[in-house]
């Protein structure tokens, strides 16, 4: 299959990762996964994130660099503190955000979901602009892959509760999904 028919949404800023590969199946997506990051841990804005997930991350930069800079990780979709929102990975191509996970008894989930990074930390707010950014890109994401049902809809926390523990506390899942 050739790049151009691949799924890049419109009106996100494109910013294709090396950090995926093909699906098993690239039909088989029916899970949406909400994660957080910031990059150094708790500082918001820069360009940080973007360089993890484009294997640019300079070690010296900061001492947490060094720990993290040799992962290779990505996520589909990456939603700043002001709502921007980036594309790193094409939706029916696995990106790797998940790592060990299992979902209703269903390992490497990676393989069938839809990663979703906010930039923001567990015990932070997250900003109203990001919400309004995560909700329509959700309503995108449910048009293309109908079988991403609301109780399909989880935290990284849900699927590797023993590693994560994003998005936090501070998520407001009632919120997010009363905007649906």
């Amino acid at each position: 299959m050739s790049n151009a028919a691949h799924v890049w949404l419109p009106g996100v800023r494109h910013t294709p990762s090396p950090n995926f590969d093909q699906r098993p199946d690239a039909h088989d997506v029916d899970l949406l996964v909400i994660h957080n990051i910031s990059l150094p841990p708790g500082q918001f804005g820069g360009d940080a994130v973007e360089a993890f997930f484009l294997n640019r991350l300079d070690p010296s930069a900061h001492p947490y660099f060094a720990q993290i800079a040799e992962l290779r990780v990505s996520a589909h979709l990456f939603i700043r503190r002001d709502g921007s929102v980036q594309q790193f990975v094409a939706l029916d191509q696995r990106a790797w955000h998940a790592g060990l996970s299992n979902f209703c008894g269903r390992e490497r989930c990676n393989d069938f979901s839809i990663g979703i990074e906010l930039e923001g930390t567990d015990d932070t707010d997250f900003d109203d602009r990001q919400y309004q950014a995560l909700a329509g890109l959700t309503r995108q994401i449910r048009r293309l892959y109908p079988a991403i049902t609301r109780e399909r809809i989880v935290g990284h926390s849900d699927i590797a509760p023993q590693r994560k523990t994003d998005p936090g506390p501070c998520f407001d899942w009632p919120r997010y999904l009363a905007s649906l």
